[in-house]
């Protein structure tokens, strides 16, 4: 490990103190294998949030800010970062939190509200629900193609609190409606709103983001590929899922394929929402041509007669879809390299931070939050009844709404900052070295177990993106590809993070039944997990050709 100066070699040597990180805090103290009892300190703050948030409970706020706090304090009095600099680091970490990822959050959250208190998101929901009345293929256009839609826009919980409510109120036994959608969360989350926890997992670790979402891209779709038919297993056992074969072939393929295009040549930014489109156009292209010869409903659930005939015309069904379809045409458009090329000159300012090696770039003209502010003004003024007034009013609501979540990003970015930058994250990274060869294996895990944390993948990679780069150049493999595995095995982790559960439950009208839907969706969080480990030694060792 080499050990890093916070001094910036292009400002003069009286601006700031000098310090030098420290691998090894504790070495020294008592005879324990290298780096143990320093990564065993050092990961002080990740067992307080595990504590805070399995077993106290905590909001997620409270527990990223004790977090943070802790581990500001180890870096000064365990690794000698100068006070000052540690505050810097963890500032500048807080600051990357609100910009640019909670600008995007904010502005995706900030739409979807727009189309609810407008009415276009009713017409959206009924339009898929109309389609067909088979449990299977309403599993798979709702929680499967639709989820993913709402993750790639919003993410945060979103997907699963409205998919959930949507299968519950078209009949789905409840178990199975927040289960399945659970289920089906894990194919978009890494890519989730607007592929934040792709940009939060290259910029911790130094990678170019690029490269991180083509190996994510080449990661995810294997799984992406066999959930729908996973779903249907599930639900309705191997024999009847062999009745809607092409159906699950079609959305798998649509999918996947789909995934892998967009987060290969284009970025981190439309994979979920291009996929989702792509699933649902292919679906009904099917639907056209194909119907199963028999409909599968829950054998004990009651039946429930539609709401009403389907009435709305195409043309108020285009102009609901229309704020999404120009969300995704804005986002693509700010994706291109060409386009960042061409505002480059007028986009923002980028300034050395104080107190550190590094940077931080204002980059309000291409970011990604921008794109979509327009898009909702653009959809602001075509909505029916809306207008710029009434969109204004939802922005600050939407900010209000997100008050804590804002609060747990900018937290827990402070946290992975001051861990990244005080040396704790190279000490926990060379302890796990020692598991050698096999550390792919092992990155996966580690996304894992920070989704079941945090309930964020975003927030998992932003505490172990820089330790996987650490601890993946250490033993010799594509820092690439652990970085992007801790992105790919965190999305298995999210159906079974107390925040998820929450949210499944009260969607589904089972508060309090919260260790039911544990119970029901641990044991396809552990088998995804072991796919996605077996994938990641595999590409480590055997097929190296599939990486970029």
């Amino acid at each position: 490990m080499t050990s890093k100066s916070a001094n910036s070699s292009d400002q003069p040597d009286n601006f700031m103190e000098t310090w030098t990180q420290i691998d090894d805090p504790l070495g020294s103290l008592i005879p324990m294998p290298e780096y143990l009892l320093s990564a065993l300190v050092a990961g002080i703050p990740l067992y307080l949030l595990f504590y805070m948030l399995a077993f106290k409970r905590t909001p997620g706020y409270k527990a990223a800010l004790v977090g943070a706090s802790v581990a500001l304090l180890l870096a000064v009095t365990i690794w000698g970062m100068p006070i000052s600099m540690a505050i810097s680091a963890t500032a500048l970490g807080a600051l990357f939190g609100l910009f640019p990822i909670v600008w995007i959050v904010v502005t995706a959250v900030w739409i979807y509200n727009m189309t609810v208190e407008s009415g276009a998101f009713k017409i959206i929901r009924e339009s898929l629900a109309a389609l067909t009345d088979d449990r299977r293929l309403q599993a798979i256009f709702i929680a499967f193609a639709f989820g993913a839609f709402i993750e790639g826009t919003a993410g945060f919980g979103t997907p699963v609190a409205i998919t959930a409510a949507m299968l519950a109120g078209l009949g789905f036994n409840p178990l199975y409606a927040a289960g399945i959608c659970l289920i089906a969360n894990t194919a978009p989350v890494a890519f989730g709103a607007i592929g934040v926890p792709v940009i939060v997992a290259a910029d911790v670790s130094g990678l170019e983001v690029g490269r991180v979402s083509a190996i994510v891209g080449r990661q995810l779709p294997l799984l992406s590929l066999i959930i729908p038919a996973w779903l249907c297993v599930t639900m309705c056992g191997f024999k009847r899922s062999l009745e809607v074969v092409p159906a699950l072939l079609t959305a798998g393929f649509c999918f996947a394929g789909t995934q892998f295009v967009f987060s290969n040549y284009h970025g981190p930014y439309l994979p979920d929402i291009m996929s989702a489109l792509a699933t649902i156009i292919g679906m009904v292209v099917l639907l056209r041509f194909w119907k199963p010869k028999n409909r599968w409903h829950f054998p004990d659930e009651i039946p429930v007669k539609p709401n009403a005939v389907f009435t709305y015309r195409k043309s108020e069904v285009i102009r609901a879809w229309s704020t999404y379809i120009i969300l995704a045409v804005m986002v693509f458009v700010w994706g291109l390299v060409a386009f960042k090329a061409f505002v480059k000159p007028i986009d923002g300012v980028r300034f050395a931070w104080p107190l550190l090696n590094a940077s931080y770039n204002f980059n309000i003209v291409s970011a990604g939050g921008t794109a979509i502010l327009l898009s909702g003004v653009i959809s602001a003024l075509i909505m029916p009844g809306y207008s710029l007034g009434k969109a204004v009013a939802c922005f600050f609501r939407t900010c209000r709404q997100l008050r804590f979540p804002i609060v747990t990003i900018a937290a827990i970015l402070g946290l992975a900052y001051i861990m990244n930058h005080s040396g704790m994250s190279s000490t926990l990274g060379l302890a796990f070295t020692k598991t050698g060869a096999l550390f792919p294996f092992f990155a996966p895990i580690l996304g894992w177990l920070g989704v079941f944390l945090t309930g964020s993948d975003t927030s998992s990679n932003a505490l172990f993106g820089s330790l996987q780069r650490t601890t993946a150049e250490a033993v010799g493999v594509d820092a690439g590809l652990t970085v992007a595995a801790n992105a790919t095995g965190g999305v298995t982790g999210k159906m079974i993070s107390p925040q998820s559960i929450s949210v499944a439950t009260a969607a589904t009208g089972q508060i309090g039944k919260e260790g039911n839907l544990f119970r029901f969706a641990l044991k396809h969080s552990i088998a995804m997990l072991l796919l996605i480990c077996a994938i990641t030694l595999l590409q480590a060792y055997v097929f190296k050709w599939m990486l970029p």
